[in-house]
């Protein structure tokens, strides 16, 4: 059986290894890293490592029945977060490089929680990407008990938000840096990307 501390770690490196690739999310947080600094970025990237702990803990407490439900309704997924990416892609596109005021600070990191837990939980991906890492980098047998369970949940939120803070960093440090015309620039490409990861989700579901 294995120790506490080996579970614990074991969920860390899960977590680290299924928020690393570089995705709408990922984009979503170099943007804000570079318009709001570090902390707004960290907080929109911990909305994906709540979507990561999710299906972390419905692979550890061996719920099939979810997944099963998640991959029947893979299409259903799709759409919404298809549509959805390609609505923020073109909200991305049309923002200005400009002063962020107190008002829209307060509220901008909580919609942007918000909306990277949106496109991380209607990743069919993500699930099965959970399930895929688990399978490689997951203990030889099951948590036993609650807390075994629990310090391997929590094992996979801390590794997701260490890559989104060690990605928030990285990004911020090129802050000062970047004009506003550099911003401009930064907000049509992310834009443009975005729209790319909603259309190749739509466009897959003719394939």
């Amino acid at each position: 059986m294995e120790t506490e501390i080996t579970l614990f770690l074991r969920g860390l490196a899960i977590g680290f290894a299924v928020a690393a690739p570089i995705g709408p999310v990922g984009i979503l947080c170099i943007r804000k890293a570079l318009a709001d600094g570090y902390l707004a970025a960290f907080l929109a990237g911990l909305g994906a490592a709540l979507a990561d702990t999710l299906f972390g803990a419905v692979t550890v407490l061996g719920i099939g029945a979810v997944i099963t439900a998640l991959e029947g309704h893979t299409e259903a997924l799709k759409i919404v977060g298809g549509l959805f990416m390609i609505g923020l892609g073109v909200h991305s596109w049309r923002s200005a490089a400009v002063a962020v005021d107190p008002d829209s600070e307060r509220a901008g990191p909580w919609r942007d929680f918000v909306s990277a837990f949106f496109i991380t939980i209607t990743n069919p991906g993500t699930a099965l990407g959970v399930v895929g890492v688990f399978a490689a980098l997951g203990p030889s047998g099951h948590a036993d008990g609650s807390l075994q369970s629990g310090l391997l949940i929590g094992g996979v939120f801390t590794g997701s938000a260490l890559w989104w803070l060690t990605l928030s960093a990285a990004a911020a440090a090129a802050r000062s840096r970047f004009t506003p015309h550099r911003m401009k620039l930064l907000n049509h490409g992310s834009g443009a990307l975005l729209v790319v990861f909603g259309a190749a989700a739509l466009g897959s579901l003719a394939f």
